[in-house]
């Protein structure tokens, strides 16, 4: 599953994350992940390592057991769920075709561990958007981006940042009206990153997108789908009048 010198225990990577531990990094993550009471990240544990450091642990070992992932992603400790996230992403890439539906499945039945919109980001794309046949799996983002969970609906919609990479946007501009009304700020986000890649890959379809939608679009959303294009191009789209009745509060 994952080059290294040997097969991963819970206990082999707990001790590698415990020893890299930085309390003053921790506080900065802590800070920024918005993990006080109330914020999306409340109750998220951060050890204060770098994304760096959590990849180069897991260079360390050949194989990340499934149960191994299962038990770090069962931690409120986010540098854990991190590391487990990526150990999964590495093995769908490199396995055969039952083990990739075998990750998949475990990967959306855990979905409610995956709680932080960077482990949504690291994973989504490379294993629910790269699982689901180009263009389709409609059913499945759906259910998703219906879902009651910030992090599901983010998930539905990050996953779609494969497709686009592999040239199909279809998926894309079919879920991000679906999506317009959402009330989290991480959506819009989320949702305006997809459609700027996707506008990236082909503007005129972007504009086509915005020219039936742009009214109803969070502020933030439309801010962030226009940031490639041309100037005259953002300011006449900024200049559409909002249907929008207010734009919630930033959170990342």
């Amino acid at each position: 599953m994952i080059k290294g010198s040997g097969r991963a225990t819970t206990a082999a990577v707990w001790r590698e994350l415990k020893r890299q531990r930085n309390p003053d990094q921790a506080a900065i993550l802590r800070r920024f992940f918005k993990t006080a009471p109330g914020d999306y990240g409340a109750g998220d544990e951060f050890w204060g390592l770098k994304v760096p450091q959590i990849r180069a642990i897991l260079a360390q070992f050949q194989v990340v057991p499934l149960a191994v992932a299962d038990d770090l992603l069962a931690s409120t400790v986010h540098e854990a769920r991190f590391f487990a996230l990526v150990a999964l992403l590495g093995a769908y890439r490199q396995g055969g075709k039952s083990e990739k539906q075998a990750i998949y499945d475990f990967y959306l039945a855990r979905r409610q561990r995956v709680n932080n919109w960077d482990l949504v980001d690291v994973s989504a794309p490379g294993i629910v958007g790269r699982h689901l046949p180009v263009g389709g799996g409609r059913s499945v983002l759906a259910r998703l981006a219906a879902s009651p969970s910030l992090w599901s609906r983010r998930i539905a919609m990050v996953a779609t940042l494969d497709h686009i990479r592999r040239g199909h946007l279809a998926n894309t501009f079919w879920l991000a009206p679906r999506v317009l009304d959402d009330p989290e700020d991480l959506m819009h986000k989320a949702t305006g990153w997809m459609l700027r890649e996707a506008g990236k890959r082909d503007e005129a379809a972007l504009e086509a997108f915005l020219s039936c939608h742009a009214p109803r679009m969070p502020r933030t959303m439309l801010r962030y789908a226009i940031e490639r294009l041309p100037p005259d191009r953002r300011r006449a789209w900024l200049a559409v009048p909002s249907l929008m009745k207010k734009t919630p509060r930033g959170t990342r």
